[in-house]
């Protein structure tokens, strides 16, 4: 991938923003747990070993956050994607050996059942990324080798 912060296309953009509100609503939870936890009696180990253990998730899950929100910052500072060359964010519609055609989106974040998307580091993403419409790419299967041709290149 290129350096500096890439673009985000709307459906990565979509399950960024679905995540992190995910994960701030999960923080809540165990946040609330950590907070109804304190008493004035010592626990025994057992009880320690939880709280130690949620606040490590509650450790987790602030990471996760900083991280999205962050990534959403960025594809917001990078602009729209591409349409000169295939980019994150790009929308491309790609014809395949076979003949068939399908239009995806090059996303950095796998949505799950998503089959528009393809992660930039997938071997037809990774492939894609700064080629233009026209081009032929080649890229491995678990057949082998496999091309696809770049039928046509939109932003998101």
């Amino acid at each position: 991938m290129t350096e500096g912060p890439q673009p985000i296309g709307a459906e990565a953009r979509r399950a960024l923003e679905k995540e992190l509100a995910d994960l701030e609503a999960e923080r809540r939870t165990v946040a609330e747990t950590l907070r109804g936890s304190g008493s004035d009696e010592i626990g025994d180990l057992a009880d320690q070993a939880d709280e130690l253990q949620r606040a490590d998730q509650l450790h987790r899950l602030d990471a996760r956050v900083e991280e999205v929100t962050l990534r959403l910052r960025q594809g917001t500072a990078a602009g729209p994607a591409p349409t000169d060359g295939v980019g994150v964010g790009s929308t491309v519609t790609v014809r395949f050996s076979d003949g068939s055609e399908q239009t995806v989106e090059i996303g950095e974040v796998a949505v799950a059942m998503d089959e528009s998307l393809v992660t930039a580091d997938s071997p037809l993403g990774a492939a894609l990324l700064g080629h233009r419409a026209g081009d032929t790419v080649t890229y491995p299967t678990p057949g082998g080798q496999d091309t696809a041709t770049i039928v046509s290149l939109g932003g998101s």
